[in-house]
């Protein structure tokens, strides 16, 4: 097909996005409302994330030492320790550290302190943060073939716990998410369907005079992909308002966000860019095939 031909068809797409702005404004809130309840499902599946990688990371694994363990060594385990593939961290937490530590959560208790004198009956230790609690296991198994390990306290339960629990967020977001596009494709499909029909005389003319379905179907592909990326930058504006209201007000109770490990929600303007990509590229998407399949029963003269 010629430049001049393409030109002139993604033209007529776009005159037709006013021409018909009565169809257009119905496609037009049809994706627009898809696209925020997509985007919002997304959102809040990322938080959640967030939430649950907060928690992770402040999970430790505490790894006791034996008794008269030489500094020497007590460096070289660190050393071995920090070269697991698994281990983001590895803090050493001496006896006198965290006999210092006990006493100053018991304060009431001086006279039992007193009669245990200065030394500390507690082991030198080291605190272990891991990267990834679905391979705890694996990294303590490491450990516990080291030298010199008197025990290893990890919370393999709770870490069994999160790991459930982002795995079934993972798999019911991911089901949401592709539920909602199946019906927005639906939707958008049948309300693009009105506007197609609305012209059938149009497009069966066209086709008695020889034009071809692809020459037919261009400008109704153009006025679809442009009514779903004028909808998709107004789902964003939507988006980054409504998100923007919603974290403030939930930010006044950070307090008790807090408790259940939750420092910060995600700022919008770290997604902002891939927020307004995302939207403008799914409504264009969605636009342009719901309007190529509502023109197909009527391309069959």
């Amino acid at each position: 097909m010629k430049i001049s031909s393409m030109k002139y068809l993604f033209g007529q797409g776009v005159k037709n996005v006013w021409t018909n702005r009565i169809m257009t404004f119905a496609s037009f809130c049809v994706i627009l409302v898809s696209l925020l309840l997509v985007g919002s499902m997304m959102l809040f599946t990322a938080n959640v994330n967030r939430f649950i990688s907060g928690i992770e990371s402040k999970n430790e694994v505490v790894v006791y030492l034996n008794d008269g363990v030489t500094d020497e060594t007590v460096s070289q385990m660190e050393t071995d320790i920090k070269k697991l593939d698994n281990v983001a961290e590895v803090v050493f937490y001496s006896k006198e550290q965290a006999f210092e530590d006990y006493k100053k959560s018991m304060e009431n208790a001086e006279e039992i302190f007193e009669s245990i004198g200065d030394e500390s009956p507690l082991p030198d230790a080291f605190k272990i943060r891991v990267k990834d609690i679905s391979k705890m296991t694996s990294t303590i198994a490491q450990i516990n073939k080291m030298q010199n390990i008197y025990k290893v306290s990890a919370p393999n339960d709770f870490a069994d716990l999160l790991i459930g629990i982002k795995s079934t967020v993972g798999m019911i977001s991911t089901a949401v998410i592709a539920a909602l596009g199946i019906v927005c494709l639906v939707i958008i499909s049948n309300a693009t369907r009105a506007s197609v029909f609305a012209r059938r005389k149009e497009i069966n003319i066209m086709k008695y005079v020889g034009a071809t379905n692809t020459f037919i179907r261009i400008p109704f592909f153009v006025e679809g992909m442009v009514t779903g990326m004028l909808a998709g930058v107004a789902a964003a504006g939507l988006t980054w308002f409504g998100y923007e209201k919603f974290i403030e007000a939930l930010s006044k109770q950070m307090t008790l966000w807090k408790a259940f490990g939750i420092d910060e929600f995600i700022p919008f303007d770290s997604v902002v860019v891939k927020v307004v990509l995302g939207y403008v590229g799914a409504g264009a998407l969605l636009g342009a095939i719901g309007t190529v399949i509502s023109t197909r029963k009527h391309l069959k003269v």
